[in-house]
């Protein structure tokens, strides 16, 4: 059941929601230095902070506060995650078995957005099974641009009350790694423009204000990294394609066909090099909001969409100590609006830093902070485990 929030009651319980975090986060760090070298929140290899064995015997979680930097969600606001791992119970030697994740958040923005949701990604390797669950509801406003005759890109914004839901479930095909599966995604959407025009833009169909999206799809993947957090070599490949008709429910016709591909090469001890290349096409006539768009940090959400994306980022971590990283990345990548050539759409690119630290060894997962810069626009984001995960 989904129970609607007004803003200033939301406003209240992300309050209450954000404190208990910093409450959690401090207790965590002062419980560590208290207790002796066997405590659930030692690592017994260094003695260092750790929450492996806090996450795997203890039932404990991650409370993770995040700052929201997305300029098109007023560029700063607050989120809260408890985040829970258990490793799976089923193991088989010699081959990595992701563990469980479950996964609560709530938000609030600057510009009076707020979301909650919740989302489970599990397997069940005895037989050969993933699947993944969330479901969500919000009051977002965001932005988008569009280039308007000659005067450029404009900032056209909206109001979205959206229910989102999803469920993916792919089997194994024999010991190969490669999952084939099926999958679905569904949103509901009550849409409201918040600018002064007394029509509406072209991009816009009166069919959008109110609306629903039913996409069932089929998808592969292929995955041989050393673990599903952080990374330190492997590949992994994944593709989906995704169908919106009126025999699906859908209030819209089109087609998503998505491809995305991860390269780790641990080049020396110390030395992660990670390559990311991503593809996204679309076909016939979606809502604007779901056209495909440039995912780079730094990088504005819905900033540059387009019928078809393309796009290549790389990260290098470099380790100086077990606990402490620092990292380098890059990436460009261009949106390709209908009836434009490759040639002639923007060049976006993007460039950062930030630093990991190994907050559960057993799990081979870093937290860290990065901050990054685009064409126009910066940002600065607390990432858990890869902030490919996050973003792609």
């Amino acid at each position: 059941m989904l129970i609607e929030l007004t803003p200033p009651r939301f406003m209240f319980f992300i309050k209450r929601v954000v404190l208990l975090s910093l409450v959690l986060a401090a207790s965590f760090s002062s419980y560590s230095q208290r207790v002796d070298k066997k405590s659930a929140l030692r690592d017994s290899l260094d003695h260092k902070l750790d929450a492996s064995d806090f996450l795997m015997t203890a039932n404990g979680f991650i409370p993770l506060p995040q700052f929201i930097t997305e300029p098109s969600l007023g560029s700063f606001g607050l989120a809260f995650s408890p985040i829970f791992i258990h490793p799976n119970k089923y193991q088989e030697k010699g081959r990595y078995v992701p563990p469980n994740i479950t996964v609560a958040f709530v938000a609030y923005t600057a510009n009076q957005s707020w979301m909650l949701g919740a989302m489970r990604i599990a397997s069940l390797p005895k037989y050969g099974l993933k699947y993944r669950i969330g479901a969500g509801y919000g009051s977002v406003n965001m932005d988008f641009y569009r280039n308007v005759g000659g005067l450029g890109d404009k900032k056209f914004s909206f109001n979205f009350r959206s229910i989102p839901i999803f469920g993916s479930l792919t089997k194994e095909i024999g010991k190969t790694n490669i999952y084939a599966g099926i999958e679905y995604f569904y949103m509901d959407t009550d849409l409201s423009p918040e600018f002064g025009f007394t029509s509406l833009p072209d991009f816009v169909s009166e069919k959008s204000l109110k609306s629903h999206v039913s996409s069932p799809g089929v998808l592969v993947e292929y995955d041989m990294r050393d673990n599903s957090f952080t990374p330190n070599k492997g590949t992994m490949l994944s593709s989906n394609f995704r169908i919106n008709a009126a025999w699906t429910g859908s209030d819209f016709e089109f087609r998503n066909l998505d491809f995305k591909a991860l390269q780790y090469f641990q080049t020396t001890p110390s030395l992660v090099s990670g390559f990311r290349f991503e593809s996204q096409l679309q076909y016939g006539k979606a809502p604007f909001y779901l056209n495909p768009g440039v995912n780079l940090r730094g990088v504005p959400m819905a900033r540059y969409q387009g019928q078809s994306v393309y796009l290549l980022e790389t990260e290098q971590r470099y380790d100086f100590t077990m606990r402490w990283s620092g990292v380098f990345f890059t990436g460009m990548a261009k949106a390709i609006p209908k009836e434009t050539s490759f040639s002639d759409a923007t060049l976006v690119y993007n460039y950062g830093t930030g630093f990991r630290y190994l907050i559960a060894r057993k799990f081979g997962l870093r937290m860290g902070v990065d901050v990054a810069a685009s064409n126009d626009d910066f940002g600065y984001y607390i990432v858990f485990g890869s902030a490919w995960n996050n973003r792609g």
